[in-house]
């Protein structure tokens, strides 16, 4: 037996070995999808693009969140990256090292930390971008201009469900 499966084989082997339980079958083999999907993509980018730059995911999200905003507090770019604050911390450092990005102080608060692209980081920026979304586009090719504005805007509402959760879990915890 093989220990690479297709999607179709993997749901089936779920639904062979957990069918007895009450469970959300279109629920979980959605977002066995999703989760598939997003580990391929983010493989294939990262071999395709960020590799030959000698950039990992995180590192290039975090750039990319830098630079989009032309700069942001610390705090915001590790939410916005969704990683750690002590991830974000290591990640910085690398990218220091690299001459890519700086800490800068807050003017208005001196406990916080903005971070800024360096010149270098923003043409690294500028010539990665078009490789990263060439592939980006190669990688939907096969899918119709609908589909993809449909595929965009189920992946927004998932997103939106989950925060609006996470809003409603974080507001009863608030007021426990």
């Amino acid at each position: 037996m093989p220990d690479r499966h297709t999607l179709e084989e993997t749901e089936r082997a779920m639904k062979d070995h957990v069918g007895d339980l009450p469970l959300d079958f279109a629920a979980a083999n959605a977002l066995s999808n999703l989760f598939r999907a997003a580990n391929a993509v983010r493989t294939e980018l990262t071999n395709r693009v960020l590799r030959q730059h000698d950039m990992t995911w995180t590192g290039f999200v975090v750039l990319w969140v830098v630079w989009i905003w032309d700069g942001m507090e610390t705090r915001h770019v590790a939410e916005s990256a969704d990683i750690s604050k002590a991830t974000l911390t290591g990640v910085v450092k690398t990218l220091e090292g690299r001459g890519l990005i700086v800490r800068e102080g807050d003017e208005r608060d001196r406990r916080l930390v903005r971070l800024r692209l360096t010149d270098e980081g923003t043409a690294l920026m500028e010539q990665i971008y078009p490789e990263f979304n060439a592939v980006e586009s190669e990688i939907v090719s096969q899918l119709s201009e609908r589909k993809v504005s449909t595929f965009t805007r189920t992946l927004r509402d998932v997103v939106k469900a989950v925060e609006l959760q996470t809003d409603a879990r974080d507001e009863a915890r608030d007021e426990a």
